[in-house]
């Protein structure tokens, strides 16, 4: 198991750098982790990034479509938020494992 510091925090992460333990995430480290990817987060950012946790939390199999079926945002513009990898970057700054789905 592997460890980052993030807002002066140490946190415990996967080999990938997922979380382990999502109840340590704050907004403030998914700001700094977004920076790592070039990211400036915005509202819609974090509307995207609260659905997550919540999926992820009530047990939910997270997919590209169940966020685009959500409303929040479509696919399209899922992937003008998070480019290069838009549901592994933003389950990362979710502060949550990265979904069986992605590859």
């Amino acid at each position: 198991m592997a460890e980052k510091v993030l807002t002066g925090i140490t946190v415990q992460v996967n080999d990938e750098g997922y979380f382990t333990d999502p109840s340590q995430w704050t907004r403030e480290m998914a700001v700094e982790m977004a920076k790592e990817h070039g990211i400036e987060l915005t509202e819609k950012h974090f509307q995207v990034i609260d659905f997550l946790r919540q999926r992820y939390l009530a047990g939910e199999a997270l997919t590209i479509r169940r966020v685009g079926n959500a409303g929040i945002v479509d696919i399209k513009g899922l992937y003008q938020l998070f480019p290069g990898g838009p549901l592994k970057i933003s389950s990362k700054l979710a502060g949550i494992p990265k979904p069986a789905s992605c590859v």
